[in-house]
């Protein structure tokens, strides 16, 4: 199987909110799949579905050591957030080359549909965490890159513009 491109910063599309979810279906199942390949070719530990231009609110994420604990999630939101913050090194497919220092809630507790269609409740620490918040905020439109500010973020583009 071919793998779908990851869009490129600034296409558009990654500014524009997912749409939700209304059910599983074997469409959704098969989208899950080509993202988890697409992750484990980069190698990444999440990626969300509208990274590869598919504008529905699906997300895949495995922080495991050993990989295979791949966590697959629609309209995942977060319900409770940590006050202790953690600072992670976070970079993207769609600006490739450069990273940034960013700080997010140590955990989360997120609601989603999960691969049954059931609605589950799960808490996420550490990288995995991170990477929730992080494919969260792509679903919403949103870089990692927004949580800079001003003076870093034109610095990060910077970089990104002469590794291009």
């Amino acid at each position: 199987m071919s793998l779908r491109p990851v869009l490129r910063w600034p296409d558009k599309r990654l500014r524009t909110a997912a749409a939700p979810v209304s059910a599983i279906t074997d469409a959704t199942h098969a989208i899950w799949d080509e993202m988890i390949a697409v992750m484990e070719a980069m190698p990444g530990v999440g990626l969300a579905a509208t990274q590869l231009g598919e504008m529905q609110a699906l997300a895949v994420v495995d922080a495991s050591d050993a990989r295979g604990q791949v966590v697959r999630m629609a309209n995942p939101e977060i319900l409770h957030a940590s006050v202790h913050l953690r600072e992670h090194q976070e970079a993207s497919p769609c600006l490739p080359g450069v990273s940034a220092v960013i700080e997010r809630p140590r955990a989360v507790t997120v609601r989603f549909l999960n691969a049954s269609g059931e609605v589950e409740e799960r808490d996420f620490v550490g990288l995995w965490a991170t990477s929730v918040q992080h494919q969260i905020d792509h679903l919403q439109g949103r870089m990692y890159f927004d949580r800079l500010g001003r003076v870093k973020r034109d610095m990060l583009f910077r970089k990104a513009r002469k590794l291009a």
